[in-house]
């Protein structure tokens, strides 16, 4: 038997697909965490550097994540709207509300961090999906 040869998503989809991934990892990993280091006194202070630790470490993840995201954005531009128009547009909204996600989460993070934490930003797509 031999493997079956890898498929791939239309750009479209790959967005939407990555996207998501990133939103989940976002909102049910990095946001929690967020919260409970920005309430004072939720995290006992012998247990606060390690719970600063673990948030550096998520973002890093989420960094990386970030990337494949905007890799997968990239290739959507790349790919234009040759293919169904309406799943083109979810994907390009899609994208901007994790965007929006990603840079409010990267304020918060640096603030808590003390260190640089934003995401450097693929202005190009930004500024185009900024207004859709």
């Amino acid at each position: 038997m031999s493997d079956p040869s890898p498929t791939s998503n239309p750009p479209d989809i790959g967005l939407i697909l990555r996207a998501h991934g990133e939103q989940l990892w976002l909102a049910g990993e990095v946001t929690p965490t967020v919260r409970e280091l920005e309430q004072p006194g939720c995290v006992p202070e012998e247990q606060l550097g390690a719970a600063l630790a673990y948030l550096e470490l998520l973002w890093f993840d989420a960094r990386r994540r970030a990337a494949e995201t905007d890799a997968a954005a990239g290739a959507l531009e790349r790919e234009g709207a040759r293919r169904d128009r309406v799943l083109y547009e979810r994907a390009r909204r899609y994208y901007v509300a994790v965007r929006r996600l990603r840079d409010s989460l990267s304020v918060r993070v640096g603030a808590l961090t003390g260190a640089p934490s934003r995401i450097q930003p693929r202005r190009r797509l930004s500024d185009r999906y900024a207004s859709s």
